[in-house]
């Protein structure tokens, strides 16, 4: 319940940051334009009638902001900008509506705040996020090169691409056009720099999820099947709290839930909603494919019960024959494979949760 005598909305941006507050005791309302240094900003806040309390829009802005005005005994909440109340017929959008609306919501206790992650949450995210953007930068290049190829009549037929075997063979390439030429050279160039990039990122995460505070869920995570180190860490930092959520929630959570559309007698349901985190529900739904093939307990996964806990692999166990007999009732009744993988994969969100929850 909202507590504070003044409430203070801020449309945050890169240069500028403009501000509303209001008085629940006079009514009176203040505004301001003020620049995006965090001490402005506090010393505006303290400057009103107190005690106050403030929210902004979660973006590009980052948490800066948060952390600036809590070390400064200032309540802070970061709202999620998807769940912000806006009246129908409101037409007219500026940054200082957009504040006034902000305090208004705050004081009514109208705002659904989204979770801030912790600095060392944060750097682990930001590592996961650089080795996202390496993976697609690394397939981009991959689709640019083969493409090249693939104009001038050049196919690779000699097994799986992008192997040893592979990788000789565009070595053997050569044009006798000079623009050609110069194109095939700096296509395998960007392959060779996005892939190294790639494997260095993959070091450094390897390393932290062998020696962090993110190692034990990690390891619970890995006893299921298609959940490798790097996937394990992913979905651990991209999470954070697993205790927010419950096992049937946290499929919404991730956007693995059908869309609905229901009035009346009529129930009308759709795809799956997609909000949410998309890298964890890639994840996600990459991890599930690995379940629809027989379940044999592999050397690799093995290994990775050997370092968890007796719950943790009893527990993983469980799920992996879980999965796959889903896998298995889908297929007789006829289900079409991709629709069926993302079911799957709302189930392995919940044995994710059950495992991430589980005590040390």
């Amino acid at each position: 319940m909202f507590s504070e005598r003044t409430s203070v909305g801020l449309d945050v941006h890169a240069r500028s940051v403009v501000a509303a507050a209001i008085d629940g005791v006079t009514g009176e309302v203040f505004r301001a334009r003020l620049t995006p240094v965090h001490e402005d900003v506090i010393g505006w806040v303290r400057a009103l009638p107190g005690p106050c309390a403030a929210a902004y829009e979660a973006g590009p802005t980052g948490f800066g902001l948060y952390r600036a005005l809590t070390d400064a005994g200032l309540r802070c909440e970061v709202v999620a900008s998807s769940k912000l109340q806006r009246p129908a017929g409101d037409r007219v959008k500026t940054d200082a509506r957009d504040a006034l609306h902000l305090a208004r919501l705050l004081r009514l206790d109208e705002v659904v705040s989204v979770r801030v992650p912790t600095e060392s949450e944060e750097a682990a995210r930001d590592l996961v996020r650089a080795r996202e953007a390496a993976r697609t930068d690394l397939m981009r290049s991959r689709h640019r090169l083969s493409k090249l190829l693939l104009r001038r009549g050049i196919v690779y037929s000699g097994g799986k691409a992008w192997t040893i075997a592979h990788d000789a063979w565009l070595l053997r390439q050569h044009f006798d056009m000079i623009g050609t030429q110069a194109a095939f050279e700096d296509a395998y160039e960007a392959v060779v720099l996005a892939a190294g990039r790639r494997d260095r990122l993959d070091e450094k995460i390897t390393t932290m999820a062998t020696g962090s505070e993110f190692t034990p869920v990690v390891q619970r995570l890995a006893c299921l099947r298609g959940i490798s180190t790097l996937t394990a860490f992913a979905l651990a930092v991209e999470i954070g709290d697993w205790d927010r959520f419950t096992g049937s929630s946290i499929g919404a959570y991730v956007g693995l839930v059908p869309s609905e559309h229901s009035s009346g007698a009529s129930r009308s349901q759709g795809g799956i909603t997609k909000t949410g985190n998309s890298h964890v529900r890639r994840l996600l739904v990459e991890a599930a494919w690995h379940h629809r093939k027989p379940y044999r307990p592999t050397v690799v996964l093995r290994r990775r019960w050997d370092v968890a806990t007796p719950a943790a692999r009893a527990r993983g166990h469980a799920g992996n024959q879980r999965l796959h007999a889903r896998w298995v009732c889908y297929a007789e009744r006829k289900k079409r494979p991709v629709a069926a993988n993302v079911a799957v994969a709302r189930e392995l969100a919940g044995w994710c949760w059950s495992l991430a929850v589980l005590p040390d």
